[in-house]
């Protein structure tokens, strides 16, 4: 009788676990809808991907490269020198491309809106991508007898910087044609931003400089093309003047540049389950990404 009782237990936990498996066309639904959900999450709080459409970041990011910004970073603390961010432009910030005209379709309307929530959507007009240059309190001018920008009077070789402006173009307020300018004292609670590529780049030399509350996130790693992933870090230079002329803590306290950033983990899973959906189920994943006005 033990012996029978003990059988018939087996088979009742064998139908139990039976009873838990899915078949995977009941189960793969479900975790697109779980991944949805994650990217609507991670979207809106830690981490988004954006696509560079334009040349004004040359060649630290190359036109179709798809990057992914931090968004909480900047809750703790202000951006710092050196560093790539993610920002809505002001009122004098002109967008550099040309603007897409949009299908009004009812299709078209609600891909955009779910593409919006999961952080694949085209971006606004107003939305950019450069370098922080100066930081509130800054004095930025262009240029020394060498043709360097200056910060604070300390003038910075800027290793990046692909095809710089003429300096024999006299200043424009209102186009970055030339490579000098006047020396400009960043505003508190502001930053001085440029592109990497001076000739093309339309920046705070002549539009401005923009608001911290306007900064979106940080752009911290490109994750596409694959051939071209690598992390976005403060060049040495700027870690250098940096150690000179330490910028003010942040109301919440500061992180060193080399602790990992908030939200860089974060990225690692969607990631990571966008790869085994992909797998399980034999889709292809396109890399699109939101758009950038660069």
């Amino acid at each position: 009788m033990q012996g029978y009782r003990g059988s018939s237990s087996g088979r009742r936990r064998g139908r139990v676990l039976r009873r838990k498996e899915m078949p995977l066309w009941q189960e793969l639904p479900l975790l697109l809808v779980v991944a949805f959900c994650l990217a609507v999450l991670i979207r809106t709080f830690l981490v988004q991907a954006f696509f560079i459409p334009s040349g004004s970041m040359e060649n630290t990011l190359l036109i179709q490269d798809r990057v992914l910004v931090n968004k909480v970073v900047y809750d703790i603390r202000d951006p710092q020198r050196g560093e790539i961010v993610v920002f809505r432009g002001t009122d004098n910030w002109a967008p550099e491309q040309p603007a897409t005209p949009l299908d009004n379709s009812f299709g078209a309307k609600l891909g955009r809106t779910i593409g919006d929530l999961v952080g694949v959507s085209r971006p606004g007009e107003r939305d950019f991508i450069k370098r922080v240059i100066g930081v509130a309190g800054d004095k930025v001018a262009c240029c020394d007898s060498e043709g360097r920008i200056t910060v604070n009077g300390v003038p910075i070789d800027e290793p990046y910087v692909e095809e710089n402006s003429p300096l024999d173009q006299p200043p424009n307020p209102r186009q970055c044609s030339s490579r000098r300018f006047t020396e400009v004292v960043v505003p508190e609670g502001e930053m001085f931003v440029m592109g990497d590529h001076r000739l093309v780049s339309q920046d705070a030399r002549c539009q401005g400089p923009v608001p911290v509350e306007n900064v979106i996130g940080r752009a911290f790693v490109v994750v596409w093309p694959t051939s071209r992933f690598t992390s976005l870090s403060v060049p040495d230079v700027w870690k250098a003047y940096d150690a000179e002329h330490p910028v003010s803590a942040a109301p919440l306290g500061g992180r060193r540049e080399s602790e990992p950033d908030p939200g860089t983990t974060a990225a690692v899973f969607p990631m990571l389950l966008t790869v085994g959906l992909s797998a399980r189920s034999g889709l292809s994943l396109s890399p699109r990404r939101r758009r950038l006005r660069s």
